[in-house]
């Protein structure tokens, strides 16, 4: 292990997250731009913008050529909002939680949350891309993940925080006949709204807006998918949300939660553990937890025939219960 190389590994990381806040390969257009140009289509200063489009050159995200660079096809696919396979909104999510990872020492020592500082984009362009890279994950590994869990049997499933509707769409394309509602607050209810319209899917979903928090789920489902959320809470509060989730559920109906599973030392899986240092620094409570954490705080809360669906080093592990 080269200690010296993993503690710089952030500095390749801030050069690409500094390009993606400034949405620079979205405005610089053309096929190649001096630093000059560069530095007037994002309205920042010309020596850090040269020094910023070197070093990138120099990573190999961008091509120079004299006093001219060009953005390769492949980046600007991944980093302009427009770009087929873009995962702009994920990398600028990424400088959100890097500027609450710089903290990590102060909240060992204190046990408080990371200060918020916002990014230049603004506190509500920077929610937006949270959302956003949810979407950014889930549009390719969702459909994987729902045809691995097949065969589901459901006609109404309830996506709570469902976000943009990633999951929604898989798992109703994977069942022609069923229904679909997602819960999740009225901000983030846009971006589902759209996304289910260029689906075609608007007419096989509800949008209702709420808190999970404080809100009761609506009922009526035989499906209740709870995705990457039961790391945001302490366990008092996954067991209210599953008491939530329990009384939503038609009686028979079928709770899955996908997250990561960890081993009893809470080493493994690796990405498990740093993503707990994620939730120390950015949530009151939140972190991973055990299977048996989990089987327990289900059963505390009536769920019955606990299983296991699948388990990997990653957030695409499932487990599922049911409500007799």
């Amino acid at each position: 292990m080269d200690m010296s190389e993993m503690v710089r590994g952030y500095q390749q990381a801030c050069v690409v997250m500094a390009a993606a806040e400034l949405e620079l390969f979205d405005r610089v257009g053309g096929e190649s731009f001096t630093a000059k140009e560069a530095a007037r289509a994002v309205g920042a200063d010309l020596r850090a913008t040269a020094a910023l489009l070197n070093a990138l050159a120099a990573i190999g995200v961008i091509r120079k050529a004299g006093e001219r660079y060009r953005i390769p096809a492949a980046i600007k696919t991944a980093l302009t909002t427009q770009g087929s396979g873009s995962v702009l909104a994920m990398v600028q999510h990424q400088a959100t939680c890097l500027r609450r990872w710089s903290h990590l020492a102060e909240v060992v020592k204190t046990g408080r949350l990371a200060p918020r500082t916002t990014s230049i984009r603004g506190a509500k362009a920077e929610y937006a891309s949270f959302i956003e890279a949810m979407d950014n994950i889930g549009r390719s590994t969702a459909p994987k993940l729902v045809a691995e869990l097949q065969p589901l049997k459901f006609s109404h499933l309830l996506d709570v925080g469902g976000a943009s509707g990633t999951y929604t769409i898989a798992f109703l394309r994977a069942n022609r006949q069923a229904r679909a509602t997602i819960f999740d607050l009225l901000q983030v209810l846009p971006q589902a709204k759209k996304r289910l319209a260029d689906a075609g899917l608007s007419r096989r979903v509800d949008l209702v807006a709420g808190d999970f928090y404080v809100d009761p789920l609506p009922q009526g489902a035989d499906l209740v998918w709870l995705s990457a959320i039961v790391h945001q809470n302490s366990r008092q509060q996954n067991r209210a949300l599953f008491e939530k989730a329990f009384a939503a559920l038609t009686s028979g109906g079928q709770l899955l939660v996908r997250d990561f599973l960890m081993s009893s030392s809470r080493t493994t899986p690796a990405a498990g553990a740093l993503f707990a240092i994620n939730m120390l620094v950015a949530t009151p409570q939140g972190g991973t937890f055990t299977v048996n954490e989990l089987r327990d705080d289900l059963t505390a809360t009536g769920f019955t025939k606990f299983r296991v669906l699948k388990q990997d080093g990653t957030m695409q592990s499932v487990i599922s219960a049911r409500k007799p």
